[in-house]
């Protein structure tokens, strides 16, 4: 399937297929900033590539969860209302409007303008830190379908993805996130050794870091990403979206 995306910042993608725009996590404030949900303390370092008004229409968003400043601040609120908001069961009932519950495996259809897309909710673990989904999309007539990970590590639930579709591009949320809080050192999402076995389960020919820049609770960047890809035989794969740009992947 191919398909536009333009990385906004960290995982915060516009993303268009078939005339179709989708924005993926939309994270908008500007920065440095501080976010505090005690004991929690997340800082950002640098902002977003594009703003709200650069933006064209959005017909839909997709929304991994609602509760962490890191996938959705308060900028990024303001473009929830008024379109469909795939995300949570329980992200869905706070957010209200016409946010859309999706558990794993369930799907739904959007229908923008004549073109079908078909975005079924993946697991996700996020640790110990609330309920989150990633999202394959997938177009009518295409054989290879888009996957979004979500804030997740790699767990065996993640494995029947490609088992069930047919993946050609995954936009993975690494960055090896950790919150020193928590006081266990657990990964929150994948580090990049994770992102590389889970690139193989899939069976995609592209990956796309995304996720792993401009928060201080990222603990691998784009050197580490790129080593441990290339460990695992897969540096041929990655593909690495530079913000504000607008480019053609599948």
């Amino acid at each position: 399937m191919k398909f536009t995306a333009t990385h906004i910042g960290t995982a915060t993608v516009l993303l268009e297929i078939d005339g179709v725009r989708l924005l993926t996590d939309p994270v908008f404030d500007p920065a440095p900033a501080e976010y505090r949900h005690d004991p929690v303390v997340l800082r950002s370092t640098a902002g977003p590539a594009l703003t709200v008004d650069d933006l064209p229409d959005i017909d839909a968003v997709l929304l991994s969860h609602d509760d962490h400043p890191d996938n959705l601040d308060a900028t990024g609120r303001t473009l929830l209302a008024g379109r469909p908001v795939l995300t949570t069961e329980s992200g869905a009932a706070r957010l209200g409007d016409r946010a859309v519950g999706l558990a794993p495996w369930s799907s739904y259809a959007l229908e923008v303008r004549g073109t079908a897309l078909r975005v079924t909710a993946t697991p996700g673990v996020h640790g110990p830190v609330g309920d989150v989904v990633g999202f394959v999309v997938e177009a009518e007539g295409e054989t290879e379908a888009l996957y979004i990970s979500g804030d997740t590590v790699h767990v065996d639930a993640l494995d029947e993805i490609g088992r069930r579709f047919s993946i050609g591009t995954a936009l993975l949320h690494l960055g090896a996130a950790r919150i020193a809080a928590f006081g266990d050192g657990r990964l929150l999402t994948m580090d990049a050794a994770q992102g590389a076995a889970l690139t193989c389960s899939l069976g995609a020919h592209t990956a796309v870091p995304v996720h792993y820049a401009s928060w201080q609770h990222f603990t691998e960047d784009r050197e580490q990403i790129t080593a441990a890809f290339t460990t695992a035989g897969l540096a041929d794969r990655l593909r690495w979206l530079t913000p504000g740009a607008r480019e053609t992947l599948g």
